[in-house]
């Protein structure tokens, strides 16, 4: 399934599909630019793990939707170059997404095991 056509059928549940990128990035400062590029985060993200877990459990900033589906794709590069922040980047998707489990909207986030589309 292409990423439009997911994207579509995500959107007709009224969901919102994300894809984070992360080819080409090897160092947090660049992990932390894609993440504010690929969730549109507000201007005043710190960009630091702090604030990425502030602004993945508290989405008043976002649009309203009844979830949200983010893709990490090409993410392995960056899990070599810095294994100890890719951990606690994992961490954080995975607290955040069980923040948002069984409410009226979801977050789910999921590892592509293929590069980017």
């Amino acid at each position: 399934m292409s990423d439009s056509t997911l994207a579509e059928a995500l959107a007709v549940g009224g969901w919102v599909h994300i894809e984070l990128d992360l080819g080409g990035v090897v160092d947090k400062p660049a992990f932390m630019d894609r993440c504010a590029r690929a969730l549109d985060l507000p201007e005043h993200f710190g960009r630091n793990w702090d604030a990425l877990a502030d602004f993945l459990t508290d989405l008043s900033w976002a649009p309203p939707a009844r979830g949200r589906l983010l893709v990490v794709t090409d993410w392995r590069e960056y899990a070599g170059a810095e294994p100890n922040d890719w951990s606690i980047a994992q961490e954080v998707f995975a607290e955040a997404a069980d923040h948002w489990k069984r409410t009226a909207s979801e977050l789910k986030v999921v590892l592509a095991l293929g590069g980017a589309a």
